[in-house]
């Protein structure tokens, strides 16, 4: 990208207080007297919540809006409709916020496809991959449906080569259209429904996508609000879009005014909105606990800041963020966690790589109590070694 004068530089500390601040993560003085983001305020806030566990994707929103429960989180998502579960950024099932949800699949449609996975006798035709999308739009219209039946659906309307088992599957093989779900999703034609006992079905939103321009340039300057200062290979990264399409995209904003170059500590040249620069000047403080795949262990860049010293080799798979449940203290991972749940029991175990202090300590039990409400159970906290491994 072309480089401009920086009038600001962010140290990495003051920009991870901001980022908590946002996500209401954060006990500093800056955060007082901010009012708690109800569901899908909350949602919208950390750009949608990591729902393959929809149990995790509970505790994300009801961490960061106390009071509210995992019976509130499916209100909104079941009842209300206010919240949406469908498949967001990286390609994987969020709960994103209803109203946010013409913007995230105008964006994401605009995302440049890469090349197919699937062998040349699997691949779908671009004339084929619009009859699918069309099929399922159509078979989902004011209906919810299992994705057998929505199978019989699309091959129904399309034709047999849209059934044809050519997909590997875990257990077998799978039609040939199933390679565009995703897709549908992102398109706006296919969000999840409520399970069938324990079948997962899918409906159509009826959501119209904005123009992929204007919701490109949109979830960019949402994302910098909750994670700048960053770079475009962060949001590259994030998104799981191409670098030179994301360094494009902020090059055009840029060039716009929309948003401006700072300097970040252990970055160099990183962007934020224009004109918002002001930063907290208090150090992250406070004790999180943050489950599986939470929005802001996955967004926050740069990951060795986040994860310093032994939380790296620790919390981090492979270099993925995500697969371990993390203890944040003062804003960075310093520890793991694990529950297990026995009805009404849920039994907490918290590794701190470091003791923790007395006051840590009650902010820890503290934050058990919380999840404990979260997850509408009683909860048991024991400060030791975390024995599963990662995603267990």
């Amino acid at each position: 990208m072309t480089t401009r004068a920086r009038s600001t530089t962010v140290t990495w500390s003051r920009a991870n207080a901001r980022r908590l601040d946002r996500q209401s993560l954060s006990d500093s003085p800056s955060s007082a007297g901010h009012a708690a983001p109800g569901v899908p305020a909350a949602v919208s806030a950390m750009l949608g919540a990591h729902a393959q566990v929809l149990s995790a994707a509970e505790l994300s929103v009801g961490l960061r809006a106390p009071g509210v429960t995992r019976a509130e989180v499916r209100a909104a998502l079941w009842t209300d409709r206010t919240l949406v579960k469908t498949f967001g950024p990286r390609g994987t099932v969020h709960l994103l916020a209803a109203d946010d949800l013409p913007m995230w699949t105008g964006a994401l449609s605009a995302v440049p496809a890469g090349s197919s996975p699937f062998t040349k006798d699997a691949r779908m035709t671009p004339d084929q991959v619009e009859a699918v999308v069309a099929a399922v739009a159509g078979a989902l219209t004011g209906a919810e449906l299992t994705i057998d039946e929505l199978s019989d659906e699309v091959v129904g309307r399309t034709g047999s080569w849209a059934g044809d088992l050519v997909m590997p599957a875990f257990q077998g093989m799978w039609p040939r259209w199933r390679q565009v779900l995703h897709l549908a999703g992102r398109r706006g034609a296919l969000c999840y429904a409520p399970n069938r006992g324990r079948k997962a079905t899918y409906t159509n939103p009826g959501t119209v996508p904005m123009p992929g321009p204007e919701a490109s340039a949109e979830l960019v300057k949402r994302y910098l609000r909750a994670y700048g200062p960053a770079t475009p290979v962060h949001f590259a990264q994030w998104l799981a879009a191409p670098r030179g399409w994301a360094g494009q995209l902020f090059e055009d904003l840029a060039g716009a005014g929309a948003i401006e170059e700072v300097t970040l500590e252990g970055c160099g040249g990183a962007w934020v909105v224009a004109g918002d620069t002001r930063f907290p000047s208090a150090a992250p403080r406070g004790v999180r606990l943050l489950p599986y795949f939470d929005a802001f262990t996955i967004a926050s860049r740069p990951r060795e800041r986040l994860f310093p010293g032994a939380a790296r080799e620790r919390a981090l798979a492979g270099g993925q963020a995500g697969n371990f449940p993390v203890l944040l203290v003062d804003g960075t991972v310093a520890g793991v966690w694990h529950q297990r749940r026995s009805g009404k029991r849920i039994a907490v175990t918290v590794e701190p790589l470091r003791p923790l202090n007395a006051g840590r300590t009650r902010a820890l039990e503290a934050q058990v109590e919380q999840l404990g409400r979260v997850l509408e159970g009683t909860p048991e906290l024991t400060v030791g070694e975390v024995t599963v491994g990662a995603h267990a």
